[in-house]
């Protein structure tokens, strides 16, 4: 039962009191802050005499900034709950992470929303109260309350009626749904509900999907379903970080200031195009030659189109070498080649096999050649003792000058590169898609006519997203040539472990070297963790060296608008999580691309077979009943036995269909935007229009966004006005999906222009 501030009497004497606790709340905030930035101070000051003092001052400089990183992303909002018990136990404050006293007695003054005993906030009802005799929203603007919802748990207090509505926090809740929107998403922290709640705190192994129609929450969901793993199974994901992937920039933008806020910083986000560092996936195609690229037959495109280059001549190969020309026959390069490739290794690695056989038969060539030459002329010569005729002139070490000549030769280098030579994905990839006759040999009997004509483009074409997958697949493919870096590296990572046991035998002497925010001698367990640590606490934080790392593997993975991708997407995300702890979250319902999911099993059934768990979310929390309503239409062409989620709340306005041209559309959409009152409005058009609706509303800046469909995946407006709708569904194979995607954009008004009556 929600109880409005002027209903009660005490609501004023309630108001000053939790202000005076968010007040003290926000003091014992500054006060760790300024804890934290002397301490951090002091360890940038200090000057590591020893290697054991500079680990020291490195962790602490590494907690410390991540500690206040965290401490100011939570000013907003510090403390939105309270709860209140049936017996003696003194009322818990929930908030965005947890403050403790700073007398000693460590007692909790917060409770971060993600610790289980602040659980009751979402999950008690009337029937079923867990304890709870009060539940209290506090609303706050800046550091000042300026609002409290209660909801009385206890039936017997509350005067017999019945309180729960279905909805935790109802009050707080709707007010929030009613809130206009900023173009960034804000977090549901505050008004997570029962189902939200058991999908965040799902257990962290496995794939996990999320199913959820329109304004279910599902992104919402995902997204504090990572800063709940990282609370929870910190010391799992701290190292490895997780992955959050979404379905374009404009999403990321979105929601680029959830985790902050929720006092997680250290998420990689992503989208699959940006997956391959040193590749900006900008470029755009057509939706025929991305939905080729994503079909998982491109494993044997590339495998093939790898092999192509590792080639053998049609009869003799001759190389020139010191004035001279070595002649090989097909037969000893098909047999160099053929001892390559039974190792099994990529190409850059097994092309050293490769060139040692080749340059074993040079050898042999030249040597064949110099003693030739050497006896040329020349009368006979007696035997020595123990010598007989056919002796070779020339010994091992011989040969090995040879061999070393021949390696350091500018022209063999050239002609082993012409028979197997040293490549990029890049290179690879744009000579593939760039030449007819190359594409065409490796894909003969995998693509047709059609298939190749649609993904073939000059070579020096911009990447797009659908290219990274295929980068990504070639890149394991090829393999990199890394004998040297190898070799640095072990000795590095020798170095490290040889510092970090000495740094375990000083703490070993002495427990108390390090301060309690520093490293607990309790948590090492030995060099080689200590040294992980070690880098962990570097001046890059695990995203940012992920972000850097091609082979980085992820502790979790988060997949949003998870339908949308194709299998070769999902090839380069399972690369990404060998251990396959996944949440995906989707709905199938609004698959738009041409390679996405028409269902989850057939989707990851190639990388998990049936070892995954679904989950659905029911309730629609942004989209009310009227535009709802409305969506049924479009999603009863895509399937009729598929239903809309249930909408929480009626807004009295229903949406308006027009003709497109009656009235200029700049003129329709200045009457949304006054309607939406400095809340966003988008207008959504078929991409064949884009430019020309663009152009139309040119003077509108950003107080309007013009987007296409894909492009609106994922987002929110207050209003939206959705142009052409029967272009839009006859754009695409799956035109009614993206229809019903452009309808559950809006969270207040929707209007529809369409091309006749």
């Amino acid at each position: 039962m929600s109880v409005a501030e002027d209903r009660e009497p005490h609501r004023t004497t309630d108001l000053q009191h939790e202000q005076d606790y968010v007040s003290m709340l926000y003091r014992r905030l500054d006060d760790e802050r300024a804890t934290t930035e002397r301490r951090l101070d002091r360890a940038l000051r200090s000057h590591g005499e020893t290697p054991q003092e500079s680990a020291e001052r490195d962790a602490a400089t590494s907690l410390h900034h991540e500690r206040l990183a965290q401490l100011g992303s939570v000013e907003q909002g510090l403390c939105f709950g309270r709860l209140d018990f049936h017996d003696d136990r003194a009322p818990a404050y929930i908030g965005r992470i947890g403050l403790f006293d700073s007398d000693g007695d460590y007692e909790p003054l917060l409770l971060d929303w993600r610790a289980p005993a602040a659980r009751p906030f979402y999950l008690a009802t009337a029937a079923s109260p867990e304890g709870v005799r009060r539940r209290r929203h506090i609303r706050t603007l800046s550091r000042k309350v300026v609002g409290l919802d209660d909801e009385i748990l206890d039936l017997r207090a509350a005067g017999g009626q019945q309180a729960d509505l279905g909805l935790a926090g109802e009050a707080a809740l709707l007010a929030a749904l009613e809130r206009k929107r900023t173009g960034e998403m804000g977090d549901i922290v505050a008004t997570i509900q029962a189902e939200q709640d058991d999908i965040i705190r799902d257990e962290l192994g496995g794939v996990l999907v999320v199913q959820g129609g329109p304004g279910t929450g599902k992104t919402a969901v995902a997204l504090h379903r990572a800063a709940y793993l990282l609370y929870t199974y910190r010391q799992q994901l701290a190292s490895r970080g997780v992955l959050v992937v979404g379905p374009n920039s404009t999403f990321l933008r979105y929601i680029g200031q959830v985790l902050p806020s929720l006092g997680e910083t250290g998420v990689l986000l992503s989208t699959i195009g940006q997956l391959f560092p040193g590749v900006r996936a900008r470029g755009t195609e057509r939706r025929e030659a991305a939905e080729v690229k994503g079909r998982p037959v491109m494993v044997d495109v590339l495998a093939r189109a790898v092999a192509d280059r590792q080639r053998v001549p049609e009869d003799r190969f001759a190389v020139e070498f010191d004035d001279d020309v070595l002649v090989l026959r097909r037969e000893v390069v098909e047999r160099a080649r053929e001892k390559a490739r039974r190792t099994g290794r990529p190409h850059n690695v097994a092309r050293r096999v490769f060139v040692d056989a080749v340059l074993d038969a040079l050898v042999e060539r030249a040597a064949v050649r110099m003693e030739v030459d050497l006896f040329a002329g020349v009368p006979d010569i007696p035997l020595a003792a123990g010598e007989t005729a056919d002796a070779p002139v020339l010994d091992a070490r011989d040969r090995m000058e040879i061999r070393a000549e021949l390696a350091g030769s500018a022209t063999v280098a050239a002609a082993l590169d012409e028979l197997w030579p040293k490549l990029t994905p890049q290179r690879l990839l744009r000579d593939l898609l760039g030449d007819a006759d190359r594409l065409r040999s490796a894909s003969e009997g995998l693509l047709s006519d059609a298939d190749r004509a649609a993904v073939q483009r000059p070579a020096r074409s911009p990447w797009t997203p659908a290219d990274v997958p295929l980068l990504d697949e070639l890149a394991e493919l090829l393999g990199e040539d890394d004998d040297a870096e190898r070799a640095a590296r072990e000795r590095r990572e020798r170095e490290e472990r040889a510092y970090a046991e000495g740094v375990l035998d000083i703490m070993d002497q002495d427990e108390e070297i390090l301060d309690e925010d520093q490293i607990r001698i309790a948590d090492v367990l030995d060099a080689e963790l200590f040294a992980e640590r070690q880098e962990r606490r570097s001046r890059l934080t695990a995203a940012q060296r992920a972000a850097r790392d091609r082979t980085w593997t992820f502790g979790h993975v988060i997949v949003d608008e998870a339908q949308e991708l194709s299998a070769m997407d999902w090839r380069l995300l399972a690369r990404r999580c060998p251990t396959r702890s996944m949440t995906v979250v989707g709905d199938v319902a609004q698959t738009g691309a041409p390679g996405g999911a028409s269902s989850w099993q057939e989707m990851l059934g190639r990388h998990v077979g049936d070892r995954w768990r679904l989950r659905q979310l029911t309730v629609n929390y942004r989209t009310p009943v009227e535009i709802m309503n409305v969506a049924a239409e479009a999603l009863h062409e895509v399937d009729p036995d598929l239903r809309v989620p249930t909408s929480v709340r009626e807004t009295g306005v229903e949406p308006w269909r027009a003709t497109l041209g009656e009235r200029p559309l700049a003129s329709v959409v200045d009457d949304e935007v006054a309607a939406a009152d400095g809340g966003t409005v988008a207008v959504l058009a078929p991409a064949a229009r884009l430019d020309a609706v663009r152009s139309e509303l040119d003077g509108h800046g950003e107080a309007v966004s013009v987007l296409t469909v894909a492009e609106a995946k994922g987002l929110e407006f207050d209003g939206v006005v959705v142009v052409a709708p029967e272009d839009i569904v006859a754009e695409s194979p799956r035109g009614w999906n993206d229809l019903y995607v452009a309808c559950t954009r809006a969270t207040q008004r929707l209007g529809i222009l369409c091309t006749e009556r």
